[in-house]
């Protein structure tokens, strides 16, 4: 019991730690978007409109002129050559978080947390297609786990500064404290726990505040009130939720598509290039379709544009968005699928009013709602999809069909494919992400729950050739050693008793181990770390001093047994004239 409040204190002194670590990590992501987000509209006002401005301007009447393909054409190439120098720039950057995550301790390089927002400033900055957040978001990670490599913690703790870092960054770009801190739960932790949780909140929230301090309080995107109808018309934002799964099963299957005919392509420097030369020939045709998009995507929710507008945009936002990012061009892709999932909706509640005018609803509620269902699909990430709707409009009369729409389209996708956005990259590499959490016995369950109660034991002073005989008649590799009192003072295996310098009548107790001992309210993880860095394969339960049993690796495997008979499908109950079965 006192080791078990050891290593309660312990870990309640290490999520201070974590929490005091990740306020800073907020303020220093808050601190990047805000950076990040000017710098792209210096170079865009610079770039496309030759004139000094920190703003973001709209696109939506940029000049068309052939200059802007030789723009487009020298910013590609400035790219090319950073990603020579940090090839983790390429693309939005949320895989190699993922990848460093899982495979390299999360430890990312500090060239990456400055060659990244340049790189994107310039992309962006020259008209791609891009949203600011992704790169912020790996910015800011890459300052948690650069903040996580100088101090000393674990990589389980640089994972959580990592995810720490990437909510910040996102939650200081659109002001979505709760839905930056899912994201980084469902696409960077693989851990939902409070040691995790309560430094991602901590980190969100500041980020946050330093979003609302200097960009304001207000929604990113402000919508006119919207009506939920009613049951009634559920229907039709279910079969919307399908129609977004299908339209991220395009826009995944396309991007995939795109970034393997590139890969075939000889000279990878120039792939931004070309990617660059596309996006700019479809701007000349749909200047709304370049830059980050945010005032498009609110003029589709307002309602404020065309019929023939809204296809031209999405249809150009996509393939722009698809040439530019499979080339490598570093960018987000948040924002163009906020547009491309808003635009769709926005037709598709078009098409409903004209058939049935009747309905009283309007093409903005479908469009709200197959933004969050198209961006969850695409990355598979449904519940931060839910979330960050909400909070970036704050429009609540929409929920219930925003969330049956968004876990529809998952389920379309999930149907479809086998990997996101996200994971693409990784499994082509051979990394395999799962995506789904599970209660995991080896923290649920206790030894107690499984360990071998009737324990055969040896005195410490029986004499080694007693004690072979012993481990060979039982069958078990080692046992335990106990005094006259019952109490476990030692631990023999087959390998200690057959030592080069060990007699057949030396007392066991000479030759065995010091024990290692485990408690019945002892997790089987903690058993079973024990076994593994002890390289034994049983210790000893003992309860107030005295041995009341023995787990064994075989013990602790049973329970992962147990698990897997939990997923197994039953037979349901039948009445007995469906199974022609006369029940007496």
């Amino acid at each position: 019991m006192a080791g078990a409040l050891g290593r309660e204190g312990l870990a309640t002194r290490r999520l201070l730690l974590l929490s005091v670590v990740a306020a800073f990590v907020g303020l220093a992501g808050g601190g990047a978007a805000y950076l990040l987000i000017h710098l792209i509209g210096l170079l865009t006002n610079l770039a496309l409109f030759h004139r000094v401005g920190w703003q973001l301007p709209s696109l939506a009447h940029l000049h068309r002129s052939p200059n802007l393909v030789v723009v487009a054409a020298a910013g590609g190439l400035a790219i090319g050559f950073l990603a020579k120098w940090d090839p983790n720039i390429r693309g939005h950057g949320v895989p190699e978080a993922m990848e460093a995550v899982l495979t390299n301790e999360s430890r990312i390089r500090a060239r990456t947390a400055v060659a990244k927002p340049i790189s994107a400033a310039i992309a962006i900055g020259t008209g791609g297609p891009f949203g600011a957040e992704g790169p912020v978001i790996v910015t800011g990670g890459a300052l948690g786990s650069l903040i996580g490599q100088v101090i000393r913690v674990s990589p389980s703790e640089r994972k959580i500064l990592l995810a720490c870092g990437a909510a910040a960054g996102m939650a200081a770009t659109f002001g979505a404290p709760v839905a930056s801190a899912m994201f980084a739960i469902e696409l960077l932790l693989f851990e939902f726990s409070s040691r995790a949780l309560v430094p991602l909140v901590v980190s969100s929230t500041l980020a946050a505040g330093v979003h609302s301090a200097l960009f304001g309080t207000g929604p990113l995107f402000v919508v006119p009130t919207q009506h939920y109808a009613g049951l009634g018309v559920l229907p039709l934002y279910a079969l919307l939720g399908a129609l977004a799964g299908g339209l991220a099963v395009v826009i995944n299957k396309g991007e995939f598509i795109l970034e393997g005919l590139y890969a075939r392509l000889p000279g990878e420097l120039w792939h931004p290039v070309i990617g660059a030369v596309g996006f700019a020939l479809v701007g000349l045709a749909v200047p709304r379709a370049l830059g980050v998009g945010y005032d498009e995507i609110s003029a589709v929710l307002g309602g404020q544009l065309g019929t023939g507008t809204v296809v031209a945009l999405v249809v150009a936002k996509l393939v722009a968005w698809w040439v530019s990012l499979a080339s490598g061009t570093s960018g987000g892709t948040l924002a163009p699928l906020l547009l491309i999932g808003a635009s769709s909706g926005w037709l598709f509640g078009t098409a409903v009013n004209r058939l049935g005018p009747g309905l009283g609803v309007r093409p903005g509620a479908f469009a709200l709602v197959a933004m969050a269902a198209c961006f969850g699909a695409s990355i598979r990430a449904p519940f931060s999809a839910i979330v960050f709707v909400f909070e970036i409009t704050r429009s609540y009369q929409v929920i219930l069909p925003l969330m049956l729409a968004t876990v529809l389209a998952e389920l379309v996708v999930s149907a479809l494919m086998r990997e996101s956005l996200m994971t693409e990259k990784l499994s082509r590499r051979g990394l395999r992400v799962v995506g789904h959490y599970e209660a995991d016995v080896m923290v649920t369950a206790s030894v107690g729950d499984v360990m071998t109660g009737d324990v055969q034991t040896l005195q410490a002073t029986s004499t080694v050739g007693a004690a072979r005989r012993a481990i060979e008649g039982s069958g078990h590799d080692a046992h335990p050693l106990v005094d006259g009192e019952g109490r476990c003072v030692g631990m023999v295996s087959r390998k200690d008793l057959l030592g080069p310098d060990v007699t057949e009548n030396q007392q066991v107790g000479d030759v065995a181990r010091d024990p290692i001992l485990v408690s019945p309210d002892d997790t089987l993880r903690s058993a079973l770390q024990q076994i593994l860095e002890s390289d034994l394969t049983a210790l000893p339960v003992v309860d107030d001093g005295r041995l009341v049993g023995i787990c064994t690796r075989t013990d602790i495997l049973r329970a992962r047994l147990h698990q897997f008979e939990q997923e197994r499908v039953q037979e349901g109950w039948r009445p007995a004239f469906w199974t022609g079965v006369r029940r007496r």
